[in-house]
């Protein structure tokens, strides 16, 4: 099987405005996409996503989009979609870095791979390792204490048992916050802060220490990206686990986070670590330190969304029982480009168990968005 063509479809959809993110890194309140068609020599196609954000990635939809016209493209029609690391390799040599644009490229060829083999996704990783309906946390934005907490009690109502607060904004402010979110969900359940690199490393030992009395779960990404010494103080001056996220991308900060004993968890996801066969290396890698890893977000569509829980599905160390990630993406959006939506209900995503990715992309839809967006 050859690759013989790769079609991209830009795409701007708004998220619903009583969803939308807010945290160190600004406000996220419409997600720039690139969905990514990949067809083959015998008649098979497969479906990517890259879910671009420029303060995330460096990456755009427009950027996304002419790497992969005029570099990825070029470097990889003519390759076998099934040999997914002879793709990685080719794309690597090519282009530096940019995760999330090859990564829809990627996906794309295990959508085709389970599709030829009639199996999904998860079962061409190794799994399924845990249920098809994956367990989630609310991602609760930097609101005001009040907003926050009105927001995280009617979450609480919906089913959610896990609440991630978004912080490391004004540390006063950030205190106040997640002490009204506690006060607000009672004692029982789960809360974890995310500061997103917001803090610096005494900052974040200083906040984590007021935050004691609040009995958080766990503190995810407390500290600036790139700086290991930071997070490995950070995690031996509390008593909570400590999860790294906005500064592993691939293997080597993987590695590094490991060698400095800077994390209990890594959060990954193919979007951010360039594609489903990186982000299980770095989930096997950790598996052998003993460090868990569960599933992180960038506010994805359904495509990236399945490949997520196909990567949690087929990977015993993704554990999500007991570090609730991020997988509800698709729910924040005002429109779904899938001809059956994946399942979101209350706290849970469950993914399909057909072959590939489980998703059929709308391709007239599609072609709409990619009208609209030429103008």
């Amino acid at each position: 099987m050859k690759i013989t063509r790769i079609e991209t479809y830009p795409a701007e959809i708004v998220v619903r405005p009583e969803l939308a993110i807010k945290g160190s890194k600004g406000a996220h309140r419409v997600s720039p996409f690139l969905i990514v068609r990949v067809d083959t020599d015998e008649g098979i196609s497969g479906a990517g996503e890259a879910t671009t954000m420029p303060r995330w990635s460096g990456e755009t939809s427009a950027t996304a989009n002419a790497i992969i016209e005029e570099i990825l493209a070029p470097a990889v029609i003519g390759l076998d979609p099934l040999d997914v690391e002879a793709l990685d390799y080719a794309m690597d040599r090519v282009v530096n870095h940019n995760w999330f644009t090859k990564a829809a490229i990627e996906m794309a060829c295990w959508d085709i791979r389970g599709i030829a083999e009639s199996k999904p996704v998860y079962e061409l990783l190794g799994g399924p390792h845990r249920s098809l309906t994956i367990p989630a946390r609310f991602s609760m934005a930097a609101y005001d204490p009040e907003t926050a907490a009105a927001k995280a009690a009617e979450r609480v109502g919906w089913g959610f048992t896990t609440i991630k607060v978004k912080v490391g904004t004004v540390p006063a402010e950030d205190i106040a916050r997640v002490k009204a979110v506690r006060a607000a969900v009672g004692p029982d359940i789960k809360m974890v802060i995310d500061a997103n690199c917001g803090w610096d490393c005494d900052t974040a030992i200083r906040c984590c220490k007021e935050l004691e009395d609040c009995n958080l779960s766990l503190i995810e990404q407390p500290t600036p990206d790139g700086d290991y010494a930071a997070i490995a103080k950070l995690r031996s001056a509390v008593n909570v686990p400590v999860m790294a996220d906005d500064m592993c991308f691939d293997l080597v900060h993987a590695r590094e986070l490991i060698r400095n004993e800077g994390c209990d968890v890594i959060s990954v996801y193919p979007g951010k670590n360039g594609g489903i066969r990186k982000s299980a290396e770095i989930v096997k890698f950790a598996a052998e330190h003993g460090v868990a890893c569960s599933i992180g977000s960038n506010l994805e569509w359904d495509v990236s969304t399945a490949a997520m829980g196909h990567l949690t599905i087929g990977l015993q160390n993704m554990q999500v029982e007991e570090f609730p990630g991020d997988i509800l993406g698709p729910w924040y959006h005002e429109d779904r480009i899938v001809t059956e939506p994946l399942a979101i209900e209350g706290n849970t995503c469950t993914i399909p168990d057909k072959p590939g990715l489980g998703v059929t992309v709308d391709w007239e839809k599609m072609e709409r968005y990619r009208a609209a967006a030429k103008g």
